[in-house]
């Protein structure tokens, strides 16, 4: 059985301590403890191409719409059998994340060190590769 695929954004900005990135927190009482994650989501029916779904799972969850992206690779979901594809960008100026799905109840810029404590462990290796990836290209 091939494994299921989603897709979703890692956008970052400066912010007062450093670099910030956009974390979503899923919503529902079971969820309560439940670690963060980028906003992502599945593709839709007929939806090949993964960076589209990454931009489209981003505005939904967040009504943020992405600019430019960079692939990060992806990392595999072990138990769930997932392959969660990331997509990193400058977050647009306008507009703060905001909850405009029922999936989310939090959307929110946080600094890296608290990113890396929040974020679902299996997710982590995304900001690595994000900091690699701004190194090799400043």
């Amino acid at each position: 059985m091939p494994r299921k695929q989603s897709a979703g954004t890692l956008l970052y900005r400066q912010g007062p301590s450093g670099l910030e990135v956009l974390l979503v927190h899923p919503s529902g009482p079971y969820n309560r403890r439940a670690p963060w994650s980028i906003p992502k989501g599945i593709p839709d029916e007929g939806e090949t191409d993964l960076e589209r779904t990454a931009r489209r799972e981003t505005h939904e969850e967040v009504g943020i719409q992405p600019g430019d992206l960079v692939y990060l690779g992806f990392i595999e979901y072990k138990k769930s059998q997932k392959d969660v594809h990331c997509f990193a960008g400058p977050a647009p100026a306008e507009g703060e994340p905001r909850p405009t799905s029922w999936e989310i109840d939090q959307a929110r810029f946080v600094p890296l060190d608290e990113a890396r404590r929040l974020l679902h462990p299996d997710q982590v290796p995304f900001l690595d590769r994000l900091l690699a990836h701004l190194a090799a290209h400043s």
